[in-house]
């Protein structure tokens, strides 16, 4: 009998091209857990979500759901994901879920962070997970900025595909600028109901530029009523963004 599955998985995205399985490469999140199904079972899977992580972004907490009629238990099929998937993707928790339950349509919120170095010496051991930054930054100003980014707004201003057909607005909860390692980085943490592609760099770069005195953090809500890309600020890089969690 099939039933549904809701597991939790951690990645280091760094090598791969993206959370979607792609035809033209085998290097992708979803790719490679299909792969482990289809190893176990002889037919083809499909494991759904909860966001299409970009190529190079991390994950703490990405959730995803699948189908699939097997006899072994919750554990031995957490084992077997650990087991035969590559060193930097793990499967953390695995449980059967609600017929009804989508890891994406059935997500309330998600919490994304992004890391920023400061410091003049380069962080080793963190260089693939923070945006090692040229200048100084204001870390004030950012938060004057984003306090004027969150609520509902549409983001279309914001989002990375200028040819967005459905809607662009969201509801933004919370932008936490917090300074760390004795000032030498600052973490973004990022609360929403839902975000655009690119979103989150796009905000990133639009406060960096607050912070080093480019713009002005008064600007935000003309920023977000011209609903064109190309008022916002640069792109952020993605090996500084992570998804934390997804909120059911």
């Amino acid at each position: 009998m099939l039933r549904n599955y809701k597991i939790t998985v951690s990645y280091d995205g760094t090598r791969y091209n993206g959370w979607q399985k792609q035809k033209n490469t085998e290097a992708t999140i979803q790719g490679k857990l299909e792969q482990i199904l289809y190893r176990l079972s002889g037919r083809e899977t499909a494991v759904h979500g909860a966001g299409r992580t970009d190529a190079g972004v991390h994950a703490l907490g990405q959730t995803a759901n699948f189908r699939l009629d097997t006899a072994l238990s919750e554990a031995e099929l957490l084992d077997y994901f650990n087991r035969y998937l590559p060193d930097d993707i793990a499967v953390l928790s695995l449980k059967p879920a609600s017929e009804r339950f989508h890891s994406r349509l059935s997500a309330v919120g998600k919490v994304y962070r992004y890391r920023i170095y400061t410091g003049n010496a380069k962080p080793v051991f963190d260089r693939k997970y923070m945006w090692q930054f040229p200048e100084e930054l204001d870390a004030e100003r950012m938060r004057q900025a984003a306090r004027l980014l969150t609520g509902w707004h549409d983001f279309r201003s914001f989002c990375g595909n200028r040819r967005m057909k459905k809607t662009t607005v969201r509801r933004l909860d919370s932008i936490e600028i917090s300074s760390l390692d004795g000032g030498r980085e600052l973490a973004l943490t990022f609360e929403g109901n839902g975000f655009l592609q690119n979103m989150v760099r796009i905000l990133t770069g639009t406060l960096t530029e607050c912070g080093t005195g480019m713009r002005n953090p008064e600007e935000m809500p003309q920023i977000l009523a011209a609903e064109d890309r190309s008022r916002a600020g640069i792109t952020a890089p993605a090996l500084g963004l992570t998804l934390v969690e997804v909120k059911y």
